[in-house]
């Protein structure tokens, strides 16, 4: 059974225990958000002992060399004496919020300026620290070059600290602090001819609005299909613009979804990842992007391969909440 040793103490894990939860349940303060070895926001580093590779999956190159890991999936097979990093070198910075404009479905859109250069992709995302500790990963739905400030898509939860902390308190000139970018959910240049299937539903439209807009800005010339999903009209957004989008190139298609009863005329019936599936068939040779709700995610990942999508391009960002923290970084 491996110890973790953390300031000057020692704490046993228990079989099965990662890190993060071995910590914590020992009243240790351990960043977190995701839990699933996602977001990193609970990166950690050892200064004595080898992480097993599990625990650095996603990571760079130059964090793993210098023992970093993700410490939500990290269960060791050897004693670990563990650090968390400082901020220079969890990469976070401060920005200043532009603007706070509510799209609809309950999506507030955030503008950050931010005080150093950020070398991002469309659709990595990154993480927003609320001035009490709170964290939560949000996507980046904002293209550079098209762009200046950084758009996150924030959707108001019931009981979520984070995002209700952004819809209510808030406001335009004050500063934050954010960490990343991170992810490989994005626009991959030097195939521009390839198909692309793209499937959100809720707030998982930021990452998608970013990597569509990021292939026409780079050319892309391949078929695009965006379908975005919801229960009712009203939990869509972006829509005109969309819309608008398709009108002006011929090859992009945006398909929005409702699951609920007697979808309107302009508008697809049935759970977006089915309806999507259903129209594209054979996906061999596609590159597909999945966003949104965890279980659309996790269906839509194996549909998709029995359809002949290789793994290698299916790419998926499930936002998920984790339940043992009600709120926590929501």
């Amino acid at each position: 059974m491996a110890a973790i040793h953390y300031a000057n103490q020692r704490f046993e894990l228990e079989p099965g225990q990662s890190v993060l939860d071995g910590l914590t349940g020992h009243g240790v303060p351990v960043p977190s958000s995701c839990r699933a070895g996602v977001c990193q926001t609970c990166l950690m580093r050892s200064t004595a002992g080898v992480p097993p590779p599990a625990a650095q999956r996603g990571l760079k190159d130059s964090l793993k060399a210098r023992g970093y890991f993700l410490a939500c999936v990290c269960h060791p097979e050897q004693d670990l004496r563990v650090v968390l990093p400082d901020a220079e070198d969890e990469d976070r910075q401060t920005a200043t919020v532009l603007s706070l404009d509510l799209l609809g479905g309950g999506i507030m859109q955030v503008a950050l300026e931010c005080h150093a250069p950020l070398d991002y992709r469309p659709g990595q995302f990154i993480n927003l620290f609320q001035d009490t500790g709170q964290v939560r990963s949000y996507s980046i739905a904002s293209v550079p070059g098209l762009d200046d400030p950084i758009h996150l898509h924030v959707r108001r939860l019931a009981g979520g600290r984070v995002s209700g902390w952004v819809h209510e308190e808030l406001r335009p000139g004050q500063t934050v602090t954010i960490q990343g970018p991170a992810g490989d959910c994005f626009y991959p240049s030097g195939t521009p001819g390839q198909p692309l299937l793209l499937i959100g539903t809720g707030s998982g439209l930021a990452p998608l609005y970013g990597i569509v807009r990021d292939a026409l800005a780079q050319g892309h010339y391949g078929p695009i299909r965006l379908y975005h999903g919801s229960r009712a009209p009203e939990g869509l957004y972006l829509a005109e613009e969309l819309r608008a989008l398709a009108r002006r190139h011929a090859h992009f298609d945006y398909i929005p979804c409702l699951s609920g009863p007697d979808a309107p005329e302009g508008y697809a019936q049935g759970r977006v990842h089915e309806v999507a599936l259903r129209d594209n068939p054979k996906l061999d040779g596609w590159r597909i992007f999945f966003c949104g709700h965890p279980e659309m995610v996790k269906l839509g990942k194996k549909q998709a391969f029995l359809a002949g999508a290789a793994l290698r391009n299916i790419h998926a960002d499930a936002f998920t909440i984790n339940p043992a923290m009600p709120g926590a970084g929501a």
